[in-house]
């Protein structure tokens, strides 16, 4: 039962209820996973809810399953962010989809100084439903039953005006003290955390100041440089471990 497949907003999740699988959903368990009835498979809303299921008629149109048991899961707070430079290679892309696999609640992209990447004009929109579409299928692929949202390209102005309301941790290999040593402001609480992840080229001394000025907290990981595909999940598993998410 390793198939997760996310149903309609309106389709109603209560054990013992019907519901259908269409499109892309329906598609992929007829034809991909060569679904048949009274197989069981794992239905989400991305909003929390995870039921078990068993499928009682399958085509590529639609496929109608009967709900078996249901189960409510809460986020884990305090959230974890994820602010991901945009990278080139598709390194950004390995980036958010690793870290959805691990835990994220939010992404948001981020053209800062030394991205080589540039989303400009209509490129801005089509790489966040890109973005979001990676991290859909990397929430179904891991079970998760939240999908987290991906937020239009932001500036670093953008990430630092929230600085009073959320946690700021920009991840920099130049910074004095580790992740694990940072005073996290809510631990308990349900004040998000934001990992912010600059390009291969790193932060800019200009944008290092600006983050101090700012209050935003630098961190580094380890004695080494990691690429900018591995240090947000790699930081996103850390804090989940300190917080006992895990």
């Amino acid at each position: 039962m390793a198939h997760l497949y996310l149903v309609e907003p309106t389709e109603r999740l209560i054990p013992g209820g019907n519901v259908r699988l269409h499109g892309d959903e329906a598609r992929h368990a007829a034809k991909a996973a060569r679904l048949r009835p009274g197989e069981q498979v794992l239905l989400g809303d991305g909003q929390g809810i995870i039921a078990r299921a068993e499928a009682s008629r399958v085509d590529a149109e639609a496929v109608e399953l009967v709900l078996l048991t249901v189960e409510h899961h809460d986020p884990p707070l305090p959230p974890l962010w994820l602010v991901q430079s945009l990278a080139k290679s598709g390194r950004d892309e390995h980036a958010i989809e690793q870290a959805t696999e691990v835990g994220i609640s939010r992404v948001i992209p981020l053209q800062s100084e030394r991205s080589v990447v540039r989303w400009e004009n209509d490129k801005a929109h089509k790489g966040q439903l890109r973005w979001q579409k990676i991290v859909t299928e990397a929430s179904k692929q891991s079970l998760q039953p939240w999908v987290s949202e991906v937020a239009p390209l932001a500036s670093l102005t953008d990430v630092l005006s929230l600085a009073s309301e959320i946690q700021v941790i920009a991840l920099d290999h130049r910074a004095e003290q580790t992740l694990l040593d940072v005073e996290l402001r809510d631990p308990l609480g349900s004040t998000p955390i934001a990992l912010m992840v600059g390009p291969e080229g790193g932060w800019s001394d200009r944008e290092r100041e600006v983050m101090a000025d700012a209050g935003c907290v630098l961190a580094r990981l380890g004695p080494g440089v990691l690429r900018a595909s591995s240090a947000g999940p790699i930081a996103a598993a850390l804090l989940h471990a300190r917080l006992r998410h895990w």
